[in-house]
């Protein structure tokens, strides 16, 4: 069955996010779904987004089952859906998931904003037929030991299984580089990464959301709080697997310097590139039939050049916060520069200051 022009590029033979979600009759989230986990392959254009050859959407079409069985593949639940997938209680099934034994594909924040997993039902169904005697009867001793120490896996398999998905979508080395930088909080990056530049880089370069979306603030927040390992031996993985990335990137090419590039450092500090130059995979995938809430922003500040000033504009908060400090001192700013005026009568000059110190505004 043909694609329908109507969802059809203008530009001829490439689709867009929304245009190849439409052939493949998917929502958004299902669709970035898809692409995370490789069911949709995407190609970089010439100007850096993300595009989708017509012949991958007539592939994808020509399957079996077509559209459901390619929906079924993105097909997320929750715990109590899970729950009744599998035929448990949604006590059982947390503590499996809490065991390892069940990996999150993604999350969501709820009205607390607490984090709510979601799982592939595909994975639960090849559970219930690999490992029956999970779901019965006792839990096993390991299991048992493992919950009793108050562990949660889900983290940890949730951050294994991203950053595994990440690595796959790219071969750029200091991409990869960054992305498994991505499991280390700042101190242990900075012990493992002791140039400044090269953390910058990886700030550069780091993936972020497919097709350019951003999620809520608290959405961004509540991954990088659950990026970084927490546990030692996961940690020390992290590590490891960093120097390695670290290696091949530095073998292919160093990481930019000020001075480099118009796109570079401005005071030793680099400057993130434009978002349409930066690499864009899916982030995280929101509840079934909401809109996704993709990762933080990774871009770094971009500071002016040394040398230039801000333009010119109305006074901000902080120069009206100073102004009113100035006046409180006895000091009034100039109308036409200079330095401010000199305490105004019958008012006492605070003590250790200068009749005619300069204060910015």
């Amino acid at each position: 069955m043909p694609v329908p022009d109507t969802v059809r590029d203008e530009v001829g033979c490439t689709f867009g996010a929304a245009g190849a979600a439409a052939a493949l009759g998917l929502k958004r989230n299902e669709f970035d779904l898809a692409v995370y986990l490789g069911a949709v392959r995407v190609r970089s254009a010439p100007d850096g987004r993300p595009r989708i050859d017509r012949e991958e959407i007539e592939r994808l079409r020509a399957q079996g089952g077509f559209p459901g069985s390619l929906r079924e593949r993105v097909r997320t639940v929750g715990t109590a859906e899970g729950a009744r997938l599998l035929g448990i209680s949604p006590v059982r099934f947390t503590r499996l998931a809490r065991a390892g034994c069940l990996t999150p594909v993604a999350f969501y924040l709820n009205r607390y904003r607490a984090v709510v997993w979601v799982y592939l039902a595909q994975e639960l169904e090849a559970l219930a037929s690999r490992s029956p005697e999970l779901l019965v009867g006792n839990s096993p001793p390991w299991m048992r030991s493992r919950l009793d120490t108050g562990a949660d896996w889900r983290p940890r398999n949730w951050r294994s299984r991203r950053i595994e998905r990440l690595l796959a979508l790219t071969d750029d080395p200091w991409v990869r580089a960054a992305i498994v930088a991505q499991g280390l909080d700042p101190v242990q990056l900075a012990e493992v990464v002791d140039d400044p530049y090269e953390r910058a880089h990886f700030t550069r370069v780091r993936p972020e959301a497919v097709f350019g979306r951003r999620g809520s603030v608290a959405g961004r927040e509540a991954m990088a709080r659950l990026m970084p390992a927490d546990e030692p031996d996961e940690i020390l993985w992290r590590r490891i697997s960093l120097i390695t990335e670290l290696d091949a990137a530095r073998e292919a090419r160093p990481a930019p310097r000020p001075g480099d590039g118009p796109a570079d450092a401005a005071d030793g500090v680099l400057a993130a590139p434009a978002a349409s130059a930066r690499h864009r995979v899916p982030g995280v995938a929101a509840a079934p039939g909401e809109p996704a809430a993709p990762r933080p922003e990774a871009s770094g500040p971009v500071l002016a050049p040394a040398g230039r000033t801000r333009p010119e504009g109305p006074p901000g908060l902080l120069a009206r916060l100073r102004g009113r400090a100035a006046r409180r001192l006895g000091l009034r700013r100039p109308r036409h520069g200079g330095a401010p005026s000199a305490v105004r009568p019958g008012r006492r000059q605070p003590a250790g200051s200068r009749t005619g110190a300069g204060h910015s505004g």
